[in-house]
């Protein structure tokens, strides 16, 4: 019987050591993670039996915890769909595959006794917890459908074993070798048996599947609970036949019967996150099918949010109470896709394949109702508790603006929850409710700013002529901000949409219009010969220079016509592997500034002055930075400004 053995990687060695080393608040979650992913084992072949009965054991589906008191080990035992030997490669000796990293930062800057357990269950790394109980891991298991089976060992430091073995059925069994029971490192002792009933009971109890508990005696020593409290009585019976948790569906109980504990602990199961969930919402649909549904918003946004081909445990189906798959994507679009739960429907086909699951009318219907009960709840949340609101909108406001991407009735009810900052509340948030309450009576469309960073729409100078005339512009820096108002103009409450980037402005009032034609007239004719040498000198980087009704102390601004897409929105694309026509943007220029006033008093002594296109470009590049762009020679810009400098300094001199 060969062994091989395997090198963990440089980062898995790292995170195992800090794993093992650190302090927890909660050190019982290893157990936890062990039974969920016992359960998920179960649920697997349970789903791959409706289509091969041939899998499925000969008994019924449970998990069973072994605990030898004399050999201090503790084995979770499960007959579900197991592994193969390179699945067991590939899914013990790689942790989080893209999240390592960033798990090991959060985890050294942890305080160690708080934060920690919750970032097992974000990173999904909860079995390496066992280390923390184990001076030594070994996993055995069989896959369903194979006759050899696979030993895989590890004592949590460089490395680890794997080698061919025997097991009687397909599953897995996990055997830890418990640490000493007189370690000073907090952990309770897990070869006690008051220990693994009451924390089953605390975190498994609402586990579909019997877990029952095998205790094999040591000879002479007595169990002694630490904490008479919370030990059972000494003369309670062990059965082994009698499973240690209730398995009851907790979505089928009234809600009067269901503690916020055991809400929270079942948040907790299905997600593999610690953290407590930010919302709960139950539903149940009713009329030509029925189904049932229990979901959570989670407290905080996981690591794989803007990853979806990596994130996983979302809307968990079942069909009269039978679980069917851990992930249905079609119940729940993508702009929901942080919310997690649990959907029990009594009328969709058992025999119905993932593929039909995208046709299935029962499935669309139950999208549907699910979608319209989670906006609903939203709403009632940011009128109720508009703080809470805040934290949700900070975690997953970006997402749902995703919702806006398509085109239909919901586009609506994501513009009632949304929140942005304004030029008039810039460290504040403001829905479109408010902001349509503040708008002047004259004012008929809402006006806001898109760009990549939020300190650069504060001083773009595109709000200049807005704030002097006391108007509102909403500001926009989120990356799905410049996709979905590039889109079919949305309105709000009648009114529609505008950028204060885009195409002429005219704030002018009725009183003000004939100075302003005036104004701008007079200023056309001064400075036409100087704008024309300004765009001979940038005609390479923009279409057309002219005169600005935006601006009223920056000398100069970039503008896009209506229609055309940011160079923010042309990248993405690009990235994307889209071809896309390049945008040439409008150099606006500020007719009442001095830099402009001067130019045209060199273009008068010399109208072939090389300082005009230089400063041309000087011009440009600053318009392009005060917007958050990028420059394509930020050499030449630089040495352009440094001659200006010297330039500046000897005349001063």
């Amino acid at each position: 019987m060969s062994v091989e053995k395997h090198e963990f990687e440089a980062e898995v060695k790292q995170l195992l050591g800090l794993m093992i080393h650190s302090l927890y608040s909660h050190k019982e979650v290893f157990l936890r993670e062990l039974i969920s992913n016992a359960s998920d084992a179960i649920d697997k072949l349970r789903f791959d039996g409706l289509t091969r009965p041939e899998l499925l054991p000969s008994g019924a589906f449970e998990i069973r915890l072994g605990v030898d008191e004399a050999a201090r080990t503790l084995s979770v035992e499960d007959n579900g769909a197991g592994m193969s030997r390179e699945e067991a490669v590939a899914n013990l000796g790689t942790i989080a595959r893209s999240g390592t990293g960033e798990f090991i930062e959060k985890l050294k800057a942890s305080s160690g006794k708080l934060e920690a357990p919750d970032l097992i269950g974000q990173f999904g790394v909860g079995f390496y917890a066992s280390f923390m109980a184990a001076d030594e891991v070994s996993v055995l298991t069989r896959k369903a459908g194979e006759s050899g089976a696979t030993l895989w060992k590890s004592d949590g430091g460089g490395g680890y074993s794997v080698e061919e073995a025997e097991r009687d059925e397909a599953g897995t069994t996990v055997t830890l070798q418990l640490k000493p029971a007189d370690s000073e490192d907090g952990l309770a002792d897990f070869a006690q048996t008051w220990t693994l009933r009451q924390t089953v009971k605390k975190y498994s109890d609402f586990v579909a599947y019997p877990i029952h508990l095998d205790v094999t005696k040591a000879p002479t020593e007595e169990e002694e609970p630490a904490d008479a409290e919370t030990a059972p009585a000494s003369d309670e019976p062990l059965d082994s036949n009698e499973p240690l948790n209730s398995m009851k569906a907790i979505w089928t109980r009234p809600e009067s019967e269901v503690g916020e504990e055991e809400y929270s602990e079942f948040y907790k199961h299905i997600s593999h996150d610690h953290s407590e969930p930010m919302l709960r919402i139950t539903s149940r649909l009713e009329g030509t099918f029925e189904a049932r549904s229990l979901l959570y918003v989670p407290g905080r946004a996981p690591f794989d949010l803007y990853h979806r081909e990596m994130a996983h445990r979302g809307i968990q189906l079942y069909v009269r109470r039978v679980f069917i798959m851990d992930e249905c994507r079609e119940l729940m679009p993508e702009y929901l896709r942080f919310v997690k739960g649990v959907v029990d429907a009594e009328d969709v086909s058992l025999n119905v394949s993932r593929e039909m699951l995208q046709q299935d009318r029962q499935i669309r219907t139950i999208r549907k109702h699910l979608v319209k009960k989670i906006l609903d709840t939203l709403k009632e949340l940011k009128k109720a508790d508009p703080e809470k609101y805040l934290r949700f909108w900070a975690e997953f406001g970006p997402v749902l603006k995703e919702g806006l991407l398509a085109w239909d009735e919901k586009r609506e009810r994501i513009l009632d929850l949304l929140l942005c900052p304004s030029s008039h509340h810039e460290s504040e948030l403001t829905s479109l409710d408010d902001y349509v309450e503040r708008m002047p009576e004259a004012q008929e469309e809402i006006y806001y700013l898109v760009g990549p960073k939020h300190e650069a729409l504060v001083d773009s100078p595109h709000l200049e002529a807005f704030r002097d005339k006391g108007i509102e512009v909403l500001l926009l820096s989120d990356p799905v901000d410049e996709v979905w108002l590039q889109q079919m103009p949305p309105e709000f409450q009648g009114k529609s949409f505008k950028s204060v980037g885009r195409g002429e402005v005219d704030l002018a009032s009725e009183d003000e219009k004939q100075q302003a034609e005036e104004t701008r007239k007079q200023e056309e004719e001064t400075y036409q010969d100087v704008i024309a040498a300004i765009r001979s000198a940038v005609q390479d980087e923009v279409k057309e220079v002219r005169l600005s009704s935006r601006l009223t102390s920056s000398p100069a601004c970039l503008v896009l016509d209506d229609g055309e897409i940011t160079p923010q929105l042309e990248a993405m694309l690009r990235q994307a592997g889209q071809e896309v026509p390049t945008v040439k943007p409008i150099l606006e220029l500020n007719g009442s500034h001095p830099l402009l006033q001067k130019l045209q008093r060199i273009f008068d002594k010399d109208a072939v002055d090389p300082r005009i296109a230089s400063y041309a470009q000087l011009l440009f590049g600053q318009a392009l930075l005060a917007e958050g762009g990028q420059l394509a020679d930020p050499a030449g810009f630089s040495k352009r400004l440094a001659e200006l400098m010297v330039e500046a300094l000897g005349e001063s001199g």
